[in-house]
């Protein structure tokens, strides 16, 4: 297996948590060559204890020949910029979330990867979440019939106080984690046919509420397509008593759960006496109350290594070594900043 060589810019929670320790775990198809940093003592650091040339700019980093893949995780407002600068000096570019902050920002890069035969490609590792693909395989199955509502949900309680609470480098909610829930909320989508971001109705509210930044950390949307189902998304920094990050509602059932657990429970509507409309008085003056004869499923979710980052730069490694198809491909990623311009009004 050819070893694909490979710099890191930015070395902060995802540079160097993220993409170095996975570089890490995939030695056999990875080379991590050099790291860069404009903190240049967490530079050097980091060189020193990964065994790894550093640097202090994108331009020194870029310079290295022998590397041919560019992971940029600097600040969100310097992705662009930065990815750019890369595919310019025909490297491969991996650019963590988000990726661009703008629809003409996310075009700026494809124009520069296609002009240097080079992939520029997002890291949208949550794609791969366990959680994620077995709801769209539940979905999918037809179990819970129609799917009505929809919602994703990621709630807690505390205060932020770090670079990402500010406008001036990109931050707020809605960019740092942001980008996940809007894949897999179009994700679903897209699996009902709904692929044009522009047919979604769109309602939001962004706030500061408890972060030391100027940028939100409240944000809530709700998308709607008249073919498909209404889609709750919730961010939330003033949740102390959180709520499960799925909740589906559906004809024949429902679904709901977190990253590390599902639950489903439906019925089969064909085992069930028809109900058809009465006008006549109700006997009794009761409600209409029925049994239901409910059948449940559960799942437990795998949240590892392998599934996320594993599985996306295993995808990269044979995308750029033999040719295969890109599992994350930019162009569907331009949906999802295009849907992020929208929210964010």
């Amino acid at each position: 297996m050819e070893k694909i060589r490979v710099g890191v810019l930015g070395l902060g929670r995802s540079g160097y948590g993220i993409h170095c320790k996975a570089f890490e775990k995939l030695s056999d198809s990875y080379e991590l060559v050099a790291v860069a940093d404009i903190n240049g003592v967490r530079a050097a650091e980091t060189g020193a204890e990964l065994g790894v040339q550093a640097v202090t700019s994108v331009e020194e980093l870029v310079a290295i020949p022998e590397l041919e893949l560019i992971v940029v995780s600097s600040y969100n407002r310097d992705h662009a910029k930065n990815a750019v600068t890369a595919l310019e000096a025909g490297k491969h570019v991996v650019c963590e979330k988000p990726f661009g902050l703008s629809v003409a920002e996310v075009d700026a890069m494809l124009a520069a990867a296609k002009a240097a035969g080079k992939f520029v490609v997002p890291f949208q590792n949550r794609r791969y979440e366990d959680s994620y693909v077995k709801v769209k395989e539940i979905l999918a199955s037809g179990v819970l019939g129609k799917v009505v509502h929809v919602r994703i949900a990621q709630h807690g309680f505390g205060r932020r106080w770090d670079w990402q609470t500010l406008s001036e480098f990109g931050g707020g909610q809605l960019h740092n984690n942001g980008p996940h829930i809007l894949d897999q909320a179009l994700g679903l989508y897209e699996a009902y046919g709904v692929d044009d971001v522009e047919s979604l109705e769109v309602w939001s509210d962004m706030r500061a509420t408890l972060s030391s930044g100027d940028t939100a950390d409240h944000v809530r949307a709700t998308l709607r397509h008249p073919d498909a189902f209404t889609l709750d998304i919730e961010f939330a920094a003033t949740c102390p008593y959180p709520q499960d990050k799925w909740l589906i509602m559906a004809t024949a059932g429902g679904l709901k759960g977190t990253s590390n657990k599902l639950e489903w429970k439906w019925v089969d509507w064909s085992a069930h006496p028809e109900r058809p409309v009465q006008c006549a008085s109700t006997p009794d003056r009761s409600y209409n109350r029925e049994d239901l004869q409910w059948q449940t499923a559960s799942y437990d979710c795998t949240e590892s290594f392998e599934r996320l980052q594993g599985s996306f730069y295993t995808d990269l490694w044979h995308s750029i070594r033999e040719a295969a198809p890109l599992s994350v491909t930019p162009e569907s990623v331009r949906k999802r900043i295009r849907l992020l311009e929208r929210i964010r009004g």
